[in-house]
């Protein structure tokens, strides 16, 4: 109990990304810009789906999840690192590296899970597009946002916990720029390895069960789009398919490295690589391949700037466009 005690009361110390020299400095730039540009196409994209009616569709009310998510991922961790690097200092209280863990997995449960359920909506779309109206319902689209949100709530109060539990009575460093579970169950002055186990196994769970059901939609949405009688049609669905499973791929190849392999299997170095990717370039990225490439979002966002005095000076031929129901979020 003394030692469990012990480990409430002290601060931790995140080691950070970088440090003060040169190419240090223009990482942290980079990662800013980055930062900044994530935040800014996902409140964009807020903002034109909650106030063109048009957006109003299912699709569309899963990627205002999405983005929400997205918001959230890199404001859990960024804006503590910045500020430690700026000020050359790295502590962290207990109860802000208990709560930077638990919003962390609660987001990142919920974002696995969701992305899951939106392959459902462009199989759906795709292979049964009579029945779209009936399947994906609002009364269905709200269950699957409950159901994502409900499992992130439930995982991280569970696996936070259990961490926090752990007496941390060694050193308070976290090899890390921001309080993950794999990096604190380093510090544990206990055996944590049945526990470590334990979290593999789960992840077979939390993790690759989302992914199998990824897999499985887009695996009959490309096998419908490789039967599009046109090749222009065909080229354009099969490129944007490409794209999310790209994206989808980077989300959970890291989530499976930093939660289903185990510690001893790879360096701090690789797990702060890893972690920006997911926490960071991946929430950036989603607005751009999601979203802001479909012609409803364009047409909604050229509404906006035309309404404030942002009008494009270049005139629009017409092009032949492929109905976007017919394309995974083209």
């Amino acid at each position: 109990m003394g030692e469990s005690n012990q480990s409430v009361t002290l601060d931790f110390t995140l080691m950070g990304l970088f440090n003060h020299s040169g190419p240090h400095l223009v990482l942290f730039s980079l990662v800013a810009a980055v930062f900044t540009t994530g935040l800014l196409g996902n409140a964009i994209l807020l903002f034109l789906i909650c106030t063109d009616s048009r957006l109003h569709t299912p699709m569309y009310f899963l990627l205002r999840q999405l983005s929400l998510l997205d918001v959230g991922f890199p404001l859990v961790t960024i804006p503590k690192m910045a500020a430690n690097f700026l000020q050359g200092e790295g502590s962290i209280s207990f109860g802000g590296c208990a709560a930077q863990m638990f919003f962390l997995m609660l987001l990142g449960v919920s974002e696995g899970v969701l992305l899951s359920l939106m392959s459902y909506d462009r199989y759906v779309a795709v292979c049964h597009p009579l029945h779209y109206p009936v399947l994906m319902r609002p009364q269905v689209c709200l269950l699957m946002v409950g159901t994502s949100w409900l499992s992130g709530v439930l995982v991280a109060s569970i696996q936070t916990s259990i961490t926090l539990h752990f007496p941390y009575c060694a050193s308070h460093t976290v090899d890390h720029f921001f309080c993950e579970l794999p990096a604190l169950l380093k510090l544990s002055c206990v055996d944590t390895s049945g526990y470590e186990l334990a979290l593999s196994i789960s992840g077979v769970l939390i993790l690759l069960l989302p992914l199998s059901l990824i897999v499985t939609s887009y695996s009959h949405v490309l096998g419908a789009v490789l039967r599009m009688r046109s090749a222009e049609a065909r080229y354009k669905a099969f490129t944007t398919c490409s794209s999310h499973i790209t994206v989808v791929g980077l989300f959970y190849g890291a989530a499976v490295f930093m939660y289903m392999v185990p510690g001893t299997y790879h360096s701090p170095q690789q797990d702060n690589v890893v972690s920006l990717f997911y926490s960071l370039v991946t929430p950036t990225l989603n607005p751009l391949i999601y979203s802001l490439r479909n012609r409803e979002v364009r047409v909604a966002l050229v509404k906006v700037l035309g309404r404030t005095g942002f009008r494009s000076k270049r005139r629009h031929h017409g092009v032949c466009w492929v109905d976007p129901r017919t394309l995974p979020y083209s």
